[in-house]
């Protein structure tokens, strides 16, 4: 007797919820419902008979036979688009541009997720300041930008909310008669323009110790002892300490990450959706 064959629909499902690590990131990777995944999710248990998924109130973790089947499963959705992709032609390509404060080392893991949804989709991925982005995307060098909300533009959607804080180095410390020594990234970053105004506003007085060209290395400054440096988190190396509360800085509000794209449909759109929800997973922790 031959066996039923697998829903491929429902092995995706199993792998974006497997990746993501939410029923909702999951659905919206897919462009379908909470409902709909989870329903899926349970058609695949049910054929294969074992229990993938352990869910609870507060995370989704995969079980024993999950972790086992999500090795098969990759290689299953890869296989099928594989065979697809013999038979489609020219490849697509798709541009997008990430603002060097929103490409944290979670970077990897975002292509890679664009890769799986698509892997006959050719992306090409720039990174550089917002403002520099936005200009290459206003005369369509760019087909999507995500960066962090711009002065003056309303033509995003929003991803996400994040926070920042005031960095410096574990065991760094002020010397309360002079400047506070700050590390930045060159003009015309966004975050560094912020910085300055909030800190003007605040009556504290500030000074540019090192402009670096790119946020990793605002960061080894940082790590290497020279000032402090507003930026996210998931940006820092481990070992940052947010010294903003202790110096009497500043709140710096959480900043928009918008997703600008002419995008709309099609293939490049699919992946664009698996990267949003993708990103948001990892943007929120």
């Amino acid at each position: 007797m031959i066996a039923r064959p697998l829903d491929l629909d429902a092995v995706k499902a199993f792998v974006c919820v497997a990746e993501l690590g939410s029923f909702t990131r999951a659905a919206q990777a897919m462009q379908t419902t909470q409902a709909a995944v989870s329903l899926k999710l349970k058609r695949l248990e049910d054929r294969l008979g074992l229990r993938l998924v352990e869910r609870t109130p507060r995370y989704v973790e995969l079980s024993a036979h999950g972790v086992t089947f999500l090795e098969h499963a990759r290689e299953l959705l890869a296989a099928h688009d594989r065979a697809l992709g013999a038979f489609a032609g020219t490849r697509q390509r798709l541009t997008i541009g990430i603002s060097d404060h929103v490409a944290g080392p979670e970077l990897p893991a975002l292509i890679a997720r664009m890769n799986a949804q698509d892997p006959e989709l050719l992306i090409e991925v720039r990174i550089g300041s917002s403002g520099d982005l936005l200009q290459s995307f206003d005369r369509r060098e760019l087909d999507t930008v995500i960066a962090r909300l711009d002065v003056g533009r309303s033509d995003g959607e929003v991803l996400t909310e994040e926070h920042l804080g005031w960095f410096a180095a574990p065991h760094w410390q002020h010397r309360a008669d002079e400047p506070l020594p700050l590390a930045t990234l060159a003009l015309p970053c966004g975050v560094r323009a912020l910085a300055g105004r909030l800190l003007d506003a605040a009556g504290v007085p500030w000074r540019e110790v090192f402009v670096g060209g790119g946020v990793a290395s605002v960061a080894s400054a940082v790590m290497a002892g020279l000032g402090v440096a507003a930026l996210a988190p998931r940006m820092l190396p481990f070992g940052a300490v947010d010294v903003g509360v202790r110096l009497g800085l500043p709140d710096i509000p959480r900043l928009p990450v918008l997703l600008h794209t002419r995008v709309k449909e099609g293939r490049a759109h699919d992946a664009l959706v698996a990267l949003s929800a993708a990103f948001r997973s990892v943007a929120r922790g």
